[in-house]
């Protein structure tokens, strides 16, 4: 996925016009094995940095999705209500999570790029 940037909770965002899209890497769902159950936030909830946003079950364990920015909900993924599986094949495409209207300019300094998180992986398998 060109153009995005990526957390060390395995999450990958890409930011256009202000609006995040945020969902979880090939690695995370890998991790996960087959998902089962997708709770998103609701539309209009303002989420701080750190904050839970959403909850991913799998046959092998159940997982947080915290923010990684500030702002607003204005979408979610409704299609994983239906198919949470989405997010085993195509997590970093039809697979994401929600979308975030961001509160001001954003610093993503501390994301990491492809490669970084490549490496980042890499070093802690």
């Amino acid at each position: 996925m060109t153009d995005a940037i990526y957390t060390e909770d395995h999450e990958w965002l890409q930011i256009e016009d202000n609006v995040a899209t945020i969902g979880v890497t090939e690695f995370a769902q890998e991790q996960l094995g087959d998902v089962v159950f997708v709770e998103l936030p609701d539309v209009g909830a303002e989420l701080s940095a750190g904050d839970e946003a959403a909850v991913v079950e799998s046959v092998k364990a159940a997982g947080e999705i915290n923010s990684p920015l500030t702002g607003t909900v204005t979408a979610v993924n409704e299609a994983l209500a239906e198919s949470p599986d989405l997010l085993n094949s195509a997590p970093q495409t039809d697979g994401w999570m929600f979308k975030l209207a961001l509160d001001g300019d954003v610093d993503t300094s501390a994301f990491m790029s492809s490669d970084e998180y490549q490496q980042f992986v890499a070093s802690n398998a």
